[in-house]
């Protein structure tokens, strides 16, 4: 066992009190003396004092901790903002706990429940549960909480997330403006609002185009065994429709295992007959996806998109896809966080705005944005 307050007080003769004073950093505050401070920090270390976490956080209430729930610790996309929220929490002086939910609405509450036993000071959440029953009860008993990606309607707690309807809509109407027709979802979790969301803006985009919203060109797919479900999703639409000229994926991971069908069925996406649509970004796009397409795009909302040349014309530029602000989404996570943007894979793609909900300054301080 370490040294304990108690060691350092008896050996320099001092009360606990003013031990503690000292390695707390309330020394100039309580009056004590330059020397006896120097004193005791020597003892401190001489002795390789560790201070108690949990007995300083029962006494002072606060544990300068961050409760981090993510729907998928092994997914880039969530590693991205997590690493961000690290940083940031790591500057003001706080600790993270992560854990993963898997997409579980039971297992995320679990895990809402333990962290505030854990006592720490707030919560940052993507929820998975749409009905954020816990949640709630989070933000009613006055937990800081804030929810990032995917917000919940029903619960009064701060939310940080891109426009989805305006992403999924402008990567929809770009396949349309290249002249692909049979155009088909893919997606996910349809019950959360996200993709409620994306599935409206692409809706919105075919019906723009004059395009039909073939319900055969709708695919869902399970989370659990998505791999598999992914393939036979895919399988089931091109046997339905076989000249699906289109796709939009509403996650990179459902892209992803995308790319591996069509390797393994041995569909070349590269000359420019299919087009591919996907609101996040991933390392193994590069593969299929020259790196000197990538242009930066100013941050204004009111952009106009420039004419997309035809499709013939880009034979070798398969996949569209909005580059997500994961770090920027860390960052406005927390208090101090900063504003965010999205830097969309083709220059003619405007970058939806990350939206910042007034209710996050309510529960975990304030900062400027819409």
């Amino acid at each position: 066992m370490g040294a304990s307050l108690k060691d350092i007080a008896c050996k320099l003769n001092l009360s606990k009190t003013t031990v503690s004073w000292v390695l707390s950093g309330q020394g100039d505050k309580k009056g004590i003396s330059a020397e006896t401070q120097s004193r005791v920090l020597a003892c401190a270390r001489s002795l390789a004092y560790e201070p108690n976490l949990l007995a300083r956080s029962l006494n002072t209430g606060v544990s300068k901790t961050i409760g981090l729930i993510l729907p998928s610790i092994s997914d880039t996309f969530f590693a991205h903002i997590a690493d961000r929220i690290e940083s940031e929490a790591e500057r003001e002086g706080y600790s993270l706990m992560i854990a993963g939910s898997n997409s579980e609405p039971e297992r995320e509450n679990a895990l809402i429940r333990l962290f505030r036993s854990k006592k720490v000071d707030g919560i940052i959440i993507a929820p998975a549960d749409a009905s954020g029953r816990e949640v709630g009860r989070l933000a009613e008993s006055g937990c800081p909480v804030v929810l990032f990606d995917r917000g919940l309607a029903k619960t009064d707690a701060g939310c940080v997330v891109i426009d989805n309807e305006a992403g999924s809509h402008a990567l929809v109407r770009h396949l349309a403006a290249r002249g692909f027709r049979k155009i088909a979802i893919i997606t996910t979790f349809p019950h959360l609002p996200t993709m409620e969301l994306r599935h409206r803006g692409y809706l919105r985009a075919l019906a723009e185009a004059g395009l039909h919203a073939d319900p055969r060109l709708y695919g869902e797919v399970a989370y659990a065994g998505y791999r598999q479900h992914v393939c036979d999703t895919l399988d089931r639409i091109l046997s339905t429709v076989p000249d699906t000229d289109g796709f939009f994926f509403t996650t990179h991971i459902l892209a992803t295992e995308a790319l591996r069908y069509f390797h393994d069925r041995g569909i070349d996406i590269s000359d420019g007959r299919r087009g591919l649509a996907c609101m996040h970004e991933d390392p193994l796009f590069r593969l299929a996806a020259p790196p000197d397409e990538r242009r930066p795009l100013p941050r204004r909302r009111d952009q106009r998109p420039r004419r997309a040349p035809p499709a013939a014309a880009n034979p070798r530029k398969p996949i569209a896809r909005l580059r997500p602000p994961g770090t920027r989404i860390g960052g406005a996570a927390l208090p101090h966080g900063v504003p965010g943007r999205i830097s969309p894979f083709r220059p003619d793609i405007p970058p939806p705005p990350i939206r910042k909900t007034r209710k996050t300054m309510k529960s975990c301080g304030s900062f400027s944005g819409n």
